[in-house]
């Protein structure tokens, strides 16, 4: 059985709580991916460094980590095999270069390709409150094919801790990337 390639965009939005919980999920089913490739915008990796106190290149070392000006790479190519690009947490900039086509670094060029290949493109904007350009800008991805999934923790599981509160989105990107996480409480049905 063929496995999965996809991308995980990382930009400068506060939330990289968000980020790194994904991470450590998804390495946990490494083995199901051919690929998992992660870009971080240079606020990005500064901003996952200062909110998480760890050092991405030396703690998920199973990952391919890829230059957010890099162009010379497969999935900026509609020809590639990557089927999932999940952008998070998504500053309102980088939704900005999405929505209006401005393709000029790795992360918004692979949307591009996402959008116009027709395949899955998730957004986990992480701002508040939102102003009517933020909203157009969403709307606009949505109408293109996009997913936003707000970083918007759910309540119904009753979370103990703050892991537990993040893991309510992250669980929620997983199942719409339709990514099987046996323990997820969405795919148990325990927080319906």
């Amino acid at each position: 059985m063929k496995k999965r390639k996809i991308v995980i965009g990382i930009t400068g939005a506060s939330g990289h709580i968000y980020a790194k919980h994904l991470l450590d999920t998804l390495a946990i089913h490494s083995n199901e991916f051919d690929e998992i490739a992660v870009i971080f915008t240079e606020t990005g990796k500064k901003v996952f460094d200062y909110e998480t106190g760890e050092n991405i290149i030396e703690k998920y070392t199973h990952l391919t980590i890829y230059d957010n000006n890099n162009f010379f790479v497969s999935f900026a190519s509609g020809s590639s095999d990557f089927d999932t690009l999940i952008v998070i947490p998504c500053s309102m900039g980088t939704l900005a270069r999405i929505a209006n086509g401005y393709a000029n670094d790795l992360i918004s060029r692979t949307a591009d390709v996402m959008l116009k290949e027709r395949r899955k493109l998730i957004v986990v904007t992480r701002e508040t409150p939102l102003n009517l350009i933020h909203i157009q800008n969403m709307e606009k991805i949505t109408l293109a094919g996009a997913i936003v999934c707000p970083a918007s923790p759910s309540f119904y599981s009753k979370p103990q801790t703050i892991t537990d509160i993040v893991k309510t989105v992250t669980e929620r990107v997983l199942q719409l990337a339709q990514i099987d996480d046996e323990n997820s409480r969405w795919s148990l049905g325990v927080s319906r």
